[in-house]
């Protein structure tokens, strides 16, 4: 086995340790902060997917394939929702509701004791 997939492996073991809702809200609010701070759009676009492909690792293994699709879409969707609520709520508001609404489907979905 090589060290890069012995890496591998290892990272998508830590992802499966750490609650889907962590992930999603690191990605959500993480990536704008990043993207806010450093005025790199794609870095912040960065965050946001990396934090989104361990979340969707977490999903298929504790609830499947629609699970993955269910909240893979929500998580979508609260990206491109926040920028129009922005614009009635403020930037930080917006980005902060769509990552509480994710981080609740995920505990509810993935993250209660006993999936």
């Amino acid at each position: 086995m090589s060290a890069a997939t012995d890496a591998l492996g290892t990272a998508a073991a830590a992802a499966g340790s750490v609650p889907a809702a962590v992930l999603v809200t690191t990605g959500l609010i993480g990536g704008y902060a990043t993207a806010r701070a450093t005025g790199v759009r794609p870095l912040g676009g960065a965050v946001l997917a990396a934090a989104g492909a361990a979340a969707a690792h977490t999903w298929w293994h504790r609830g499947g394939p629609g699970t993955t699709a269910a909240l893979g879409g929500l998580y979508v969707l609260g990206f491109g929702l926040s920028h129009p609520l922005a614009r009635r709520i403020g930037a930080w508001p917006s980005v902060l509701a769509v990552a509480a609404v994710n981080a609740a489907a995920n505990t509810v979905l993935v993250d209660r004791p006993g999936r």
